[in-house]
């Protein structure tokens, strides 16, 4: 038996990084479509904040573009859950950035500021898009790796998001200023079709069939599924904990908009926005990077570790964000912010690890979809709010960063003084809704649930 034991024990050896991608070609492939799509985003996004400040020179005008570039995870999340949990996830990914690719030359068209509406436009249906493709992509990753790649998948796809960000936020600035937005543009709508080339080639796991039931008209517009996934969150207190764990970490995100402002008038690099905002969101990237792999090796892959490194990620980052307010040296100011950085990166990467482990397949893709819903929503709030303080009401940057930073640690409190609540081992049956009957115009639906046996995570992956 001891034996046996330690079979167990060897076999299930946390994965590295270099042999998951040498030894998992559907993640590699799925990894490489990520590189080059994020690489693309970043020259895009550079982009569009230097043509607004450009045009307008207000961080007012940044915040609105914050606020199209998360309103549609909002207003779709709900339906790009259940589209993710009916549909083929790899089309899904595919379609989205084919999309993605038309949609981003149409910024090509923008050069005066009163047609700075197109730039908002696209970006909602630019990130409408995204809205399907993210929920699909995360909902997937379990079913491509074993449990024991799992956390090694996901900080593998935060670091590359890091790099990304890094490496795209600083070369993207320096093409920006060299050869102008149209290039950025250009290169962004490249990335996005050889991205949908190499998911193409990722081979997925056929799902179990899902059970055949009648066609009602709540169910073709998903709202029975989508019922059926408030239902599970609501019985679930640890998966409702760690569904809310980027949503809040997104009530500080009005950062995001300090970001370029600090880039533009407190720490310009040469002449240029487009470099100091650049440099600014590198440092942000480095420490995303740092994060989720010291927090690997430090607290392991054990929940009770992660659960309690996410309520520490939250006082890191509020504290950092507050120095980076106060910082007057351009140097200093880099560092903080990677290191409030790590916070959000490893809270970022351990709640979703907590999430693919602990939610069953066919309703991974509408609680991600949730989560992302809510993340958008709140970092919506967040930038939009961040722009009224520094334009009509006129606080300074520094002033508007140190509150971000104190507001920050109010979450990380809550997930220390609420655990005893959501943190059960207790496990409840997955429920479907077997009929939804509205009773008469301007009731509520009577739902009847019928209880439905499933399969535990681990017997759904391959």
């Amino acid at each position: 038996m001891a034996k046996a034991v330690s079979k167990r024990i060897t076999t299930t050896k946390s994965a590295g990084y270099i042999e998951l991608l040498r030894g998992n070609r559907n993640f590699r492939q799925l990894w490489l479509g990520q590189v080059v799509s994020q690489m693309g985003d970043w020259f895009d996004t550079i982009a569009l904040y230097t043509i607004i400040l450009n045009l307008t020179g207000s961080g007012r005008h940044i915040g609105l573009l914050m606020v199209a570039r998360f309103v549609p995870s909002f207003v779709f999340g709900s339906l790009s859950g259940v589209v993710a949990d009916r549909f083929n996830r790899r089309t899904i990914m595919i379609v989205s950035d084919l999309l993605r690719a038309v949609v981003v030359l149409g910024f090509l068209f923008v050069r005066r500021a009163d047609q700075l509406w197109i730039i908002y436009f696209l970006t909602v249906l630019q990130l409408a898009f995204s809205t399907f493709f993210e929920p699909a992509k995360t909902a997937v990753i379990p079913s491509i790796v074993s449990d024991r790649e799992l956390v090694a998948a996901n900080a593998i796809s935060s670091v590359t998001w890091s790099a990304m960000l890094t490496l795209g936020a600083a070369i993207g600035g320096v093409v920006t200023g060299l050869f102008g937005t149209d290039v950025s543009f250009i290169l962004d709508g490249m990335s996005f079709l050889l991205s949908a080339a190499l998911i193409a080639s990722v081979r997925i796991p056929k799902r179990p069939p899902r059970e055949k039931q009648k066609l009602t008209m709540n169910r073709a517009l998903g709202i029975t599924e989508t019922i059926e996934g408030v239902r599970y969150v609501k019985k679930r207190p640890r998966v409702l904990a760690l569904l809310l764990v980027k949503p809040a970490w997104g009530m500080g995100g009005g950062i995001l908009t300090l970001l370029a402002v600090f880039g533009e008038k407190i720490f310009p690099v040469g002449h240029s926005a487009a470099t100091g905002i650049g440099v600014l969101f590198a440092a942000r990237g480095i420490g995303t990077a740092v994060g989720p792999i010291v927090a690997r090796r430090i607290a392991g892959e054990g929940k009770k570790r992660m659960q309690f490194s996410i309520g520490i990620a939250f006082l890191i980052g509020g504290v950092f964000y507050m120095a980076f307010g106060a910082s007057t040296s351009f140097v200093v100011a880099l560092i903080v912010l990677g290191i409030a950085h790590t916070g959000g990166s490893i809270l970022w990467v351990f709640s979703t690890v907590l999430l693919q482990r602990g939610v069953e397949d066919n309703f991974r893709g509408r609680v991600f979809a949730a989560e992302l819903a809510l993340l958008t929503l709140t970092m919506a709030v967040s930038n939009y709010t961040t722009g009224a303080l520094l334009d009509p009401i006129g606080l300074s940057p520094r002033v508007v960063s140190i509150g971000i930073g104190a507001f920050f640690l109010l979450p990380g409190l809550a997930w220390f003084a609420t655990q005893r609540w959501w943190d059960q081992e207790k496990r409840e049956p997955v429920e479907t809704i077997s009929s939804v009957s509205l009773i008469e115009p301007g009731l509520v639906a009577e739902l009847v649930p019928t209880p439905v046996s499933t399969e535990s995570l681990d017997e759904l992956k391959p």
